[in-house]
C-alpha cells in the first residue's frame, strides 16, 4: 500500500488493522473513481479562482485527471491495493506526475467531502438511469395497450372476479412506472446539491469558490452547512434506493403475475425463449427464472436500505461507519438496475395464449356487471347486489368478455383507458 495520506512520522501502521480499515473500499471505489477524479479537477479549478494553484498548475492537475480517466477506462490504471482507496490513488498519481502541484490538490478538503461529492454524483447519474428504465417500460406497456385488448380475467383474492383485458394490464403497469420515473426524477432533484468545500464538516479557514465546484460539476445549488453535509450522508442515499424500491416493487409484482400466468394451471403467458432455463434433472421443464430473479430483486435494495439505515445511530459529524454505505448503495442500485433494464423487452416479446383467458373467463364474472346495470336503472345497489349474487351462474347469458369490456367507461376502466393521458404524461422524459 502506498505511503498513507494520514501518516504521522513515528507511528507505525499494523497490517492487520489496515485491512480491516480499509475494507473492500479500494474494490468499491472503481465504482466511483471516476465521479472523484471530476470533482477533483472542479476542486482545482476552485483553488486557482482562490490563489492556490497558478492556472498552470490548474492546467497540468487537470490534463493528469483527464487522463488518469482515460487510463482508467482502457484498463492501463488498475485500482488495486496498493492504495488505500480511491481518493488516495488519485493523490498519489498526481503527486508522482506532478511532484508540488500533486501535493496541493488535497488544500481545502477532506476525504469526508470527497467521498460525499464523489458519491452524490454516482447517485445522480444511477438516478438518471433509473427514470430511463422506467419510462422505456412504460412505453412498451402503453404500445402494446393501445395495440390488443384481448380479454382477460381480473382476479381478487387470486380468485376470478371480473372481466379484465391485456390493455388494461399494461396501462396500469404503465401508469405505475410513469410514477415511478417521476419519483426518481424527483429524487435527483432533492439530492442535487453540492457538498464540497465543506472538508471535514466545518468549513475550513479559505475562501473556496464553491460557487465554481457547484456550477463545474452540474449540481442545481450548494449544500450550505458543513454539518449538515454530513448529516446528509446516508440520508440522501436511503431516498435513492427508496425510489429504487419504489420501481423494484412494481416489478415484483408485474413478475409474479408472469409467475402465475406462465404456469400450466393458467397458460394464459409465453415467456420468450431466452427468459427461460431448463432444469439440470428434469428434461421436461422450461424454468421463468428471469422472472423470478426480477421478483426477488426488490429484496436486494430493501437490504441495502436497512444496511444505511442501520449505520446511521449516529452524532452528528463523520463516523468511520458510514464507509459501509457505500457497499450497500453500489449493489442496491446494480441489483435493481439490472433487473430493470431488463424489463422493456420482457414486455415487448411476451405473448398472450387467447384462447386459454378466454376459456378462464366463468359467467359469474358478469355479475357484477349485472349488478351495477340494475343499479343505474333505479334499483337500489344492495337489492340489485342480492339479486345478482342469487343468479350468478346464468350472469353471462348473452353476454361477451368484448361487451362487458366496452361497457366499463368509468375514467381509466377497459372502456375508456384515457392512454391519451398517460401517453402526455410520458412525454414530459422524452426528448
Amino acid at each position: 500500500m502506498t505511503d498513507l495520506l494520514w501518516q504521522k512520522t513515528g507511528t507505525r501502521t499494523d497490517e492487520r488493522i489496515m485491512r480491516f480499515l480499509a475494507g473492500d473500499d479500494v474494490v468499491l471505489d472503481r465504482e466511483f473513481l471516476l465521479c472523484d477524479i471530476e470533482a477533483s479537477k472542479a476542486h482545482a479549478g476552485g483553488l486557482a479562482n482562490i490563489g492556490i494553484l497558478t492556472t498552470g498548475e490548474r492546467d497540468a492537475l487537470v490534463r493528469e485527471l483527464d487522463g488518469l480517466a482515460d487510463d482508467f477506462r482502457a484498463g492501463r490504471f488498475v485500482l488495486d491495493d496498493r492504495y488505500e482507496d480511491g481518493h488516495s490513488a488519485i493523490e498519489a498519481r498526481l503527486t508522482e506526475r506532478l511532484g508540488d502541484a500533486g501535493r496541493k490538490v488535497h488544500t481545502g478538503r477532506s476525504r469526508n467531502d470527497q467521498v460525499l461529492v464523489a458519491t452524490r454524483l454516482w447517485l445522480k447519474e444511477r438516478l438518471g438511469e433509473l427514470s430511463a428504465h422506467c419510462v422505456e417500460a412504460a412505453r412498451v406497456c402503453l404500445a402494446r395497450a393501445a395495440g390488443e385488448a384481448l380479454p382477460l380475467p381480473g382476479y381478487t383474492h387470486l380468485q376470478r372476479a371480473v372481466v379484465s383485458s391485456t390493455a388494461l394490464w399494461f396501462a396500469g403497469f404503465a401508469e405505475a412506472f410513469i410514477d415511478d420515473a417521476c419519483r426518481a426524477r424527483d429524487t435527483r432533484a432533492w439530492i442535487d446539491a453540492n457538498p464540497l468545500g465543506t472538508a471535514a464538516g466545518y468549513g475550513v479557514n479559505l475562501p473556496l469558490d464553491r460557487a465554481h465546484t457547484t456550477a463545474a460539476l452540474g449540481f442545481a445549488r450548494l449544500q450550505v452547512n458543513p454539518v449538515y453535509a454530513q448529516l446528509s450522508r446516508g440520508k440522501f442515499e436511503i431516498a435513492a434506493l427508496d425510489a429504487l424500491a419504489g420501481a423494484l416493487l412494481d416489478l415484483r409484482r408485474l413478475a409474479w403475475d408472469l409467475s402465475l400466468f406462465t404456469t400450466a394451471e393458467f397458460g394464459f403467458v409465453r415467456l420468450p425463449a431466452e427468459y427461460t432455463t431448463g432444469s439440470s434433472i428434469m428434461p421436461n421443464k422450461r424454468n421463468p427464472d428471469a422472472v423470478e430473479l426480477m421478483r426477488a430483486s426488490y429484496a436486494c435494495v430493501a437490504a441495502a436500505r436497512t444496511e444505511v439505515e442501520q449505520l446511521l445511530s449516529l452524532p452528528s459529524g463523520y463516523q468511520r461507519d458510514l464507509q459501509l454505505s457505500k457497499g450497500a448503495i453500489f449493489h442496491g442500485f446494480h441489483h435493481g438496475l439490472g433487473a430493470l433494464a431488463l424489463l422493456p423487452d420482457l414486455l415487448a416479446r411476451l405473448e398472450w395464449n387467447a384462447p386459454a383467458m378466454r376459456a378462464a373467463i366463468e359467467p359469474a364474472m358478469y355479475s357484477t356487471d349485472v349488478a351495477i346495470e340494475q343499479a343505474a336503472a333505479g334499483v337500489p345497489f344492495r337489492e340489485a347486489y342480492r339479486a345478482a349474487a342469487a343468479a350468478a351462474d346464468e350472469a353471462g347469458q348473452g353476454r361477451t368478455p368484448e361487451a362487458s369490456l366496452a361497457a366499463r367507461t368509468s375514467p381509466g376502466a377497459s372502456g375508456d383507458l384515457r392512454l391519451a393521458e398517460l401517453n402526455a404524461r410520458l412525454r414530459e422524459f422524452l426528448p
